[in-house]
């Protein structure tokens, strides 16, 4: 039985029903002839997101995605070096000097998963580092995505890469010409490189443009659009905060008529209690003008690594 199929027969309940439900909702909203925005927050790259989110991509059904940093380049880390990741088993009880050992390794974790410094994080860093060198030289400034767009087109990296390119999201975007928005790209470790870079004077820290950048760009984006989008938001943080304010600013600040978000669901485990943007319900955003009363609205109070996997699978009809 596939995915779709599992997923109408079995899960009828609870997070299983509202996953079904969504799922359904979703691939109606798609087959209407809607797009899908995506916001990539925690550590979904690391999870192998890309390897279902590269064919949404590819399938045409993804109009833009906001991600954090570490999501944008942990997914070019995993297509260059997978090979070398070190699964932990039993991390739980990894003792402190275990985790001093992993650190004198060059073994960064993320979880159960550690990504390796030199075959990952400084080889990408070699290959971007001359990209801002030369954008700096020619007093060229880009969003921080378009260079590692302009990296993933050269053939020095590629030849580089030793995991599966076919699973990279961030190549799949390149190629397919999808627009990434990356706000608060300065937290991530090609980040804070790039700012050390800068401080040294290697780099003209205005090489790189800023988040006011992204939205005004965004905002531009989303004006162009003539396919209803769904704004799915896996995780929160600002990733998530951050694109679906576009609209409000839209209406409100610029006194301008567009849509509200066409769809909205959300794969979370944070409790809206705690007073985090990143559970606030999908109701609360009506007040403040991001959708209405009647946009279909889901969330899913699970563990994002294994829902949104069975969501893009529903989708695809794996």
């Amino acid at each position: 039985m596939s995915v779709r199929g599992t997923i109408a027969s079995y899960f009828h309940h609870f997070n299983a029903g509202e996953l079904s439900k969504m799922s359904a909702s979703l691939l109606k909203h798609i087959e209407s002839g809607g797009k899908v925005f995506i916001t990539l927050a925690g550590a979904m790259s690391t999870a192998g997101i890309g390897q279902l989110l590269a064919p949404m991509i590819r399938q045409g059904h993804v109009a833009a995605i906001s991600c954090t940093g570490a999501n944008l380049e942990e997914d070019v880390f995993r297509m260059m070096a997978s090979p070398h990741y070190e699964s932990i088993e039993n991390w739980r009880t990894l003792s402190l000097e275990d985790e001093q050992e992993l650190l004198k390794k060059n073994m960064n974790r993320v979880t159960d998963v550690c990504i390796p410094e030199e075959q990952a994080i400084r080889v990408l860093e070699s290959h971007l580092l001359e990209a801002w060198e030369q954008a700096s030289k020619e007093k060229k400034r880009q969003l921080p995505h378009h260079y590692f767009f302009e990296v993933l087109h050269s053939e020095a990296l590629l030849h580089a890469c030793e995991g599966d390119a076919s699973a990279s999201w961030v190549l799949a975007a390149c190629e397919e010409n999808v627009p990434l928005y990356v706000p608060g790209w300065e937290d991530s470790t090609m980040g804070n490189i790039f700012a050390a870079r800068s401080m040294e004077g290697v780099v003209d820290s205005d090489c790189v443009l800023s988040g006011i950048e992204y939205m005004k760009h965004l905002a531009t984006w989303y004006e162009q659009q003539t396919s209803p989008l769904a704004f799915l938001q896996i995780g929160g943080g600002i990733a998530g905060d951050f694109p679906i304010c576009v609209v409000p600013m839209l209406n409100q600040d610029l006194e301008r008529d567009v849509p509200l978000w066409s769809w909205f669901g959300q794969i979370s485990e944070s409790r809206p209690s705690y007073g985090g943007y990143s559970g606030a319900p999908p109701s609360e955003k009506i007040t403040w003008g991001k959708i209405d009363a009647s946009t279909p609205m889901f969330v899913v109070e699970s563990d994002a690594t294994i829902v949104a996997p069975l969501l893009f699978a529903y989708i695809l009809n794996l």
